[in-house]
């Protein structure tokens, strides 16, 4: 019986790059909302919130789950297509990291939040093509970024919230 292997899957040496090399992208992505405003919780404490606003603790252990299911969904696509095959999902998949690791940023360091939320809505429409295009690469990857499309879209409800409360609009 032989198995096919997909162009990601030529090695393990390669998959462990890979998985390294997802894991070390999301990681960048969190670290620079980290590292570019570190006393969010009290400035999110601060800030005039709708009634349903999750406590500023909740943020961290949904997100750590999360960035380990994005970092896990793009190894997915990689191992079914390789990088070659795969460009414009791991591209969309890119873009997406790029304007998560914006939010932050601007919405807490700079103050920026209508910038912001341009940010977090078009997060929301990248995330949603990159999920239909996981989709036809690999059910998983798909399934993995729902609940992260979920949260996201959650947060912009909470975003325009807070961006009225706290400016008038």
């Amino acid at each position: 019986m032989t198995t096919r292997t997909a162009p990601g899957r030529s090695s393990l040496g390669a998959s462990l790059i890979a998985a390294a090399v997802f894991a070390a992208a999301v990681t960048a992505a969190a670290l620079i909302g980290v590292l570019s405003s570190p006393g969010t919780a009290g400035d999110y404490a601060a800030l005039q919130q709708p009634p349903w606003a999750p406590p500023s603790w909740l943020f961290g252990p949904v997100w750590t789950v999360l960035y380990a299911m994005i970092a896990l969904s793009g190894w997915l696509v990689w191992r079914e297509r390789g990088w070659r095959g795969a460009r414009t999902e791991l591209s969309l998949f890119a873009v997406q990291l790029v304007l998560n690791a914006a939010w932050t940023p601007l919405f807490f360091a700079a103050g920026l939040r209508g910038t912001a939320l341009v940010d977090i809505v078009l997060l929301v429409v990248t995330l949603s093509a990159t999920i239909v295009l996981f989709s036809r690469v690999s059910r998983w990857a798909a399934a993995l970024l729902v609940p992260y499309w979920a949260w996201t879209v959650f947060a912009t409800a909470l975003n325009f919230s807070i961006w009225q409360l706290n400016t008038g609009g």
